[in-house]
């Protein structure tokens, strides 16, 4: 049986007094949200803080709500089945509820909030194992070794971005709101991420992740599409989010399109874009787009199924990502 090691364990009742908390303990502090990616990942001593602070009571985390714009602002702490289920999210921003009801399962989903599916851990074959697994063929760059097991000759570390949620938001140009020491900034959803397994956020560790806003309705579309072995529980071996600004002749005059599961951080898929902005979104036009993807679909030997069919069914999920939107 894998068990958790021993942590102290802090409920602030503020934003400040857990950032105070985090800035306080350093490198030995970690913020738990719902849990269900931090503790299996304690159990496996991947993550082994001894300062634990969980936001249950921080207030302003737990709500959605809906401003007179249209936008959307979501705290942290709103569980994924409420804006699984939220009328105004299915009504207006569909691509993101389906993507909220693709993770995981209904039991993970009543535990766990969108905060922490934003800040998901990254993922990799040979690092999402027992401490005894990984120490039998020497531990992996990530945690505790020196060499990736995914490309032993490569100087960095490959895991993926596996959340559901980040790939379409991104795509939709959301922001989030980050609270530290020195005070409040809000950013876009694109630029919490960098491209590094391990160093995979550009927040601040102390840094509180406490609000998530989605833009207001308009002349635009978005879509989630996942790809995965079992339709049931599995994280993505491929995430693709889309967004696209229509005209009123149809015509695409801006377009974003995210990879996830196929890099560390969710991969946008550039000549894609460029194939569709000026153009109307024609069966021919959409599967040129998708073609376009298989290059920064750069699919490696560190999530589930065959490496080259997965790169090569990345055009078709594309395509039929950018179909949705039509």
């Amino acid at each position: 049986m894998l068990r958790l090691p021993t942590f102290t364990y802090h409920r602030p009742k503020t934003a400040a007094e857990a950032v105070r908390l985090a800035s306080e303990h350093g490198k030995e502090a970690m913020y738990v949200a719902g849990g269900t990616d931090l503790y299996p990942n304690m159990k496996r001593r991947h993550q082994v803080p001894t300062q634990v602070i969980s936001l249950q009571d921080v207030p302003g985390l737990h709500d959605v709500e809906v401003h007179g714009s249209g936008g959307v602002r979501i705290g942290a702490m709103v569980r994924l089945t409420k804006l699984e289920h939220h009328a105004h999210l299915k009504q207006h921003y569909p691509g993101f509820a389906h993507a909220v009801r693709e993770i995981s399962t209904p039991l993970l989903r009543n535990m766990g909030p969108i905060g922490g599916n934003l800040l998901l851990d990254t993922r990799c074959t040979y690092y999402d194992q027992s401490h005894e697994w990984r120490e039998s063929i020497d531990f992996c760059m990530k945690k505790d070794g020196a060499i990736c097991w995914v490309a032993p000759g490569s100087p960095r570390c490959w895991a993926v971005q596996s959340s559901d949620t980040v790939p379409v938001l991104c795509a939709m140009e959301a922001e989030v709101e980050l609270v530290g020491a020195d005070g409040t900034r809000r950013i876009k959803c694109d630029e919490l991420y960098r491209d590094d397994g391990i160093v995979y956020l550009t927040k601040r560790p102390e840094e509180l992740l406490t609000k998530v806003f989605l833009p207001p309705p308009g002349a635009w579309k978005a879509s989630y599409l996942k790809l995965r072995r079992r339709d049931t529980y599995d994280f993505p071996i491929l995430g693709v989010g889309a967004c696209l600004w229509l005209d009123g002749d149809g015509v695409v005059t801006k377009a974003n399109v995210r990879l996830g599961g196929a890099g560390s951080y969710a991969i946008p898929a550039t000549e894609t874009e460029k194939l569709l902005v000026g153009n109307q979104l024609t069966d021919e036009r959409i599967a040129a787009a998708g073609s376009a993807a298989m290059k920064p679909a750069r699919t490696m030997d560190n999530t589930d199924l065959d490496v080259y069919w997965r790169r090569k069914v990345a055009p078709v999920y594309v395509a039929r990502a950018l179909a949705a939107c039509r």
